[in-house]
């Protein structure tokens, strides 16, 4: 096993910073790792927000739960799906661009060149000793987060990224077994072997729960996500995506 393979495999969420802004150097190191993620046909449908002023960091981190650690951090990137440089392109090659733009394969495009070059980033963060929390809570209110990064249309916010050097450190979470998401050549849909699997990672999960908070949490995953995905949460966001000019045809 590899440096790069040992790095992932090690992953786990941080949440808790030591007070040490990131250098410029270190920033554009993590901008030039998520740019090198592959793109879509070149596209390059994305674009990262640095946020360094305080205000707006105390802003998102309300908005955003409050969630503490996205004020206090070493940087806190927003990565956004952008179309709107694309828009701009066919104003000035003189071409009808906006129908592509407004598709559904466009929207789709620009929200998985994001997520690789995220992804990237995240790498390259926790491969030069920093920790990173994906923050999809700035989607409670994208409107407010919109006006407060003055994003034009065609620019989605999608999630944020905080990054900087751990204060302390998590445990690894335990991910579902590989036979429950890895198949071969079709999708395996035997219902008593994903029901067994899924019994075995429960138990895995409520014995980590138990573990991490002495006794005082050991709920199951499939229980977790049946409260959550009974729950609706965020269901404004087809009516803001369109509203910005994606995903309409």
């Amino acid at each position: 096993m590899n440096e790069t393979i040992e790095t992932i495999l090690k992953h786990r969420s941080i949440r808790k910073f030591k007070n040490e802004p990131l250098t410029d150097e270190q920033i554009r190191t993590l901008i030039s790792s998520a740019q090198a993620a592959s793109t879509s046909s070149y596209i390059q449908a994305y674009t990262i927000i640095g946020v360094k002023d305080p205000v707006k960091k105390r802003k998102l981190a309300e908005l955003a739960g409050p969630q503490s650690y996205v004020e206090e951090n070493g940087h806190f990137l927003v990565f956004c799906a952008d179309l709107y440089r694309h828009e701009k392109i066919g104003e000035w090659e003189d071409r009808e661009v906006i129908p592509s733009l407004e598709s559904t394969e466009k929207f789709m495009v620009a929200v998985i060149d994001a997520t690789l070059a995220a992804q990237n980033a995240s790498i390259a963060a926790e491969s030069m000793g920093m920790g990173i929390c994906y923050i999809g809570g700035i989607r409670n209110d994208l409107e407010t987060v919109s006006e407060l990064l003055e994003l034009p249309d065609r620019v989605i916010p999608l999630f944020g990224l905080v990054v900087g050097f751990p204060e302390g450190n998590s445990d690894i979470k335990p991910r579902l077994p590989m036979e429950a998401i890895y198949h071969e050549d079709s999708y395996q849909r035997d219902e008593s072997s994903m029901k067994a699997e899924l019994d075995r990672y429960d138990e895995t999960i409520s014995s980590y729960y138990y573990a991490r908070t002495g006794g005082k949490r050991s709920d199951r995953w499939t229980e977790q996500m049946a409260t959550m995905l009974s729950g609706k949460k965020r269901m404004y966001m087809k009516e803001f995506v369109e509203k910005k000019g994606f995903n309409k045809r």
